[in-house]
């Protein structure tokens, strides 16, 4: 059996093609070329998941959880008349504390009216293009720990196979390549497996769309007293790692 390590053909390869641990393996019994290859497909995000949330400090729980509660309500009811639909809404946190993380300069005066703390916060799917109007307007209606985006994809096991098919295509050109070389005929496929990372799949609901009401009372006050925000999906990355194995003539 004659084995040519990766190593050996990285002076025939071109710089773009990725090999991970390989080894080309000619057999006269089974006539076979084995090869492994990573490539990636990308796509631009196409859903916006926007953390929202709020915290407020008082001197007492019963304070806590009633200002808590009044900001709650008026944070949704802000997003509801922006047409945020309920669907779209999902809970992350919320809970009163015992404050014991107060700045050196308060006055015994200041600790006291800070002695708890009430915390909410939500995700917000939406489209990209409307991150920042929900950012403005839930930052409008009280909510002062807001900002952060998770980035996803609909689709990402479509990605995925992308990804797959594009290394499947770099391995058949590393695979012809070492055939010549070695003067013998590429024929077909016989084996491939796809040995792509493991990653967290995120899915769109499906009982409708996202949309936002621009024409909201709401809506347009946000718009006149702040600037909008610069928002820009991210991009999308998924890797496969393909194992093929071709048979030679």
């Amino acid at each position: 059996m004659l084995k040519l390590r990766c190593l050996l053909l990285a002076a025939t390869l071109a710089p773009s093609v990725s090999l991970i641990a390989q080894t080309i393996q000619i057999n006269k019994e089974n006539k076979t070329i084995a090869i492994s290859t990573t490539d990636e497909a990308t796509a631009t995000a196409d859903i916006a998941a926007v953390n929202i949330g709020f915290g407020i400090f008082r001197p007492d729980a019963d304070s806590a959880a009633a200002d808590g509660g009044r900001l709650s309500h008026a944070i949704m009811d802000a997003l509801h008349k922006a047409g945020v639909d309920d669907k779209n809404i999902e809970s992350n946190s919320q809970g009163i504390s015992r404050n014991t993380n107060f700045d050196e300069k308060e006055s015994a005066q200041q600790r006291s009216q800070r002695q708890f703390r009430f915390a909410q916060s939500w995700e917000i799917s939406a489209t990209p293009k409307d991150a920042a109007a929900i950012l403005r307007l839930a930052l409008a209606a009280g909510a002062n720990e807001s900002g952060n985006i998770d980035w996803r994809l609909t689709d990402r096991k479509d990605l995925q196979a992308q990804a797959a098919a594009k290394a499947l295509v770099k391995a058949r050109a590393v695979a012809s390549q070492m055939a010549d070389g070695l003067h013998v005929k590429l024929g077909a496929l016989v084996y491939a497996s796809n040995e792509t990372p493991n990653s967290k799949l995120y899915f769109v609901r499906k009982n409708g769309g996202y949309v936002l009401n621009t024409e909201s009372a709401s809506l347009a006050s946000v718009i006149v007293t702040s600037p909008p925000l610069e928002i820009r999906p991210q991009t999308i990355r998924e890797e496969a790692t393909v194992y093929a194995v071709f048979a030679i003539e």
